[in-house]
C-alpha cells in the first residue's frame, strides 16, 4: 500500500502536473458559468508554466540537492564493498527491444568496470528491481547483463531484484551485503538523489559512505542560462521537487531520521 501511495502522491505533487492541470481545468471552465474562476486557474497555471519552465527555481533546488555531498575521496583505501542504486536502466524498453536500454542516470552504472578493476576485493550489490506499479522484468537482470559485457566476471556482481523504491533498495541490500563492525560500504547514485538515498540507509541503519555520480550542473554560471525549452525546464523542477518532497515524507513518516542528511 505505501509504494502504491507514493507512487500516487509523486504523480499528483509534480509541479508541471499540477500547473498543467490547473491550466486545462481553467480553460475547461471558461465554457462554463465558472468563467471567473476559470480565468483564474488558467493564468496561475499559465504563470507557473512561465516560472517552472524557464525561471532558475529548478535549477537552484537541484543544486542544493547536488552539492549536499562532496565527491567520494578514494583516500581512506579499498572499502568493503559498492551499493549500486537502480535507475540506470529502463526495464521496460529493455524488454521492449530485446537490448539493455539505458536512462539518462547511466553514470551509476557506468563507473562500475573502473572500480571493479581498482578494487579486485571489493564486492559489488546492484539493487533495483522493477518501480511500476504494474510491474514487470527487474532493471537488475538487465543491469547484470550490461556489465557482463563490460568485461565484469559473472558473479562478482551480486544481484538484488525485488525493491521498487529507495526504501526497498536500502532494506533489501542491507540483507545481501550483512555488514559487519568495521566494513565500509559505499553507495553510488545520481548527486541529486543522494540525500534521500542515504536518509533510507541510515532509516535501516545501513551505514555507507556516499558517491555521488551523474551530476546535472556544472555551477553558479548554469543558474543564467536559460534551459532548452520550457519542457526541460518543468522536469529539472520535478526532479529537485520529488526529491524534497520525498525528504519531506520520509522525516514525516518516520523513515528517516534527519529533514535533510549530510556528511558525517
Amino acid at each position: 500500500m505505501y509504494f502504491i501511495l507514493s507512487k500516487t502522491l509523486a504523480f499528483l505533487t509534480a509541479p508541471s502536473n499540477i500547473v498543467i492541470t490547473l491550466a486545462i481545468v481553467g480553460t475547461v471552465l471558461l465554457f462554463t458559468r465558472f468563467v471567473r474562476l476559470g480565468r483564474c486557474l488558467l493564468v496561475v497555471g499559465m504563470l507557473g508554466i512561465v516560472v517552472f519552465g524557464l525561471s532558475p527555481l529548478g535549477k537552484v533546488g537541484l543544486a542544493v540537492l547536488e552539492n549536499r555531498f562532496p565527491a567520494w575521496s578514494a583516500t581512506h583505501g579499498a572499502p568493503t564493498g559498492f551499493i549500486i542504486l537502480g535507475g540506470s536502466v529502463d526495464p521496460e524498453l529493455s524488454e521492449a527491444h530485446g537490448e539493455v536500454a539505458l536512462t539518462d542516470s547511466a553514470e551509476r552504472l557506468t563507473v562500475v568496470p573502473d572500480l571493479a578493476r581498482r578494487y579486485p576485493g571489493a564486492r559489488f550489490v546492484f539493487t533495483g528491481g522493477n518501480g511500476t506499479l504494474f510491474g514487470g522484468e527487474s532493471e537488475a537482470s538487465y543491469a547484470a547483463r550490461l556489465l557482463e559485457r563490460f568485461g565484469i566476471a559473472p558473479g562478482r556482481v551480486e544481484i538484488e531484484d525485488q525493491s521498487r523504491n529507495t526504501l526497498e533498495n536500502a532494506r533489501l541490500s542491507k540483507v545481501i551485503a550483512a555488514p559487519k563492525p568495521g566494513d565500509r560500504w559505499v553507495l553510488i547514485t545520481s548527486a541529486y538523489h543522494m540525500p534521500r538515498a542515504m536518509a533510507a540507509f541510515r532509516s535501516v541503519d545501513f551505514e555507507v559512505e556516499a558517491f555521488p555520480v551523474d551530476w546535472q550542473l556544472t555551477g553558479g554560471s548554469d543558474f543564467f542560462w536559460p534551459l532548452r525549452s520550457f519542457v526541460s525546464g518543468l522536469a529539472v523542477t520535478d526532479w529537485a521537487a520529488r526529491e524534497f518532497i520525498g525528504l519531506a515524507v520520509y522525516r514525516l513518516t518516520g523513515h528517516s531520521r534527519e529533514l535533510f542528511p549530510g556528511p558525517r
